[in-house]
């Protein structure tokens, strides 16, 4: 019952203000105009699990063998792109990288949108540069309301989890291409 009234706080707040698709209240901070999430009980991998539009993302965490460690203390940060992200890459490549012989790729890929930390979007400066556990470097831009990771579009911000938090992005980030530079472009 209690979840259900979470539930549907969330999806009054949400039209109201900024939504997480997890069932949380999420507030606007009238101070900083920052989006402001209830903390969660769940972790990163239990969160995404939580919300349709990242099946994707959970079967290739699970394909590449990460859930454990998205699962464990953290913090982490994650960028994380909607099914529909992974839609955009050419016809074929999310198929071949679920395949056993593209878990190293896969893995190297979805290292790529993580960093180390709890950043929140207030966090996130315009030209940052966040260190992946990839190893690579991630770019930041904020124009105005927007904020873009490496021309991937923050379309939701500060979902949080109990180990750290989730930002959705529109694309799917590419490791090794040039800074600024996803799979949109």
């Amino acid at each position: 019952m209690l979840k259900n009234k979470i539930v549907v706080a969330g999806c009054l707040v949400g039209c109201l203000a900024f939504t997480n698709a997890f069932g949380q209240a999420t507030t606007t901070d009238n101070a900083s105009g920052n989006a402001a999430t209830a903390p969660s009980s769940q972790n990163i991998v239990q969160t995404a699990a939580g919300n349709s539009s990242f099946s994707t993302l959970v079967s290739a965490v699970k394909a590449a063998d990460l859930a454990t460690t998205l699962s464990g203390p953290g913090p982490f940060t994650v960028f994380a792109p909607t099914n529909e992200a992974f839609e955009a890459l050419p016809s074929g490549a999310v198929d071949n990288l679920m395949k056993p012989a593209g878990k190293e790729q896969l893995a190297s890929v979805l290292k790529f949108h993580v960093v180390p930390g709890k950043l929140m979007a207030a966090d996130l400066k315009d030209g940052q540069t966040l260190k992946t556990v990839a190893g690579e470097e991630l770019t930041v831009k904020v124009m105005g309301d927007k904020v873009t990771v490496n021309g991937a579009e923050v379309s939701q911000a500060d979902l949080a989890a109990s180990n750290g938090v989730i930002h959705v992005i529109d694309t799917v980030l590419m490791p090794g291409a040039s800074k600024g530079s996803s799979s949109k472009n």
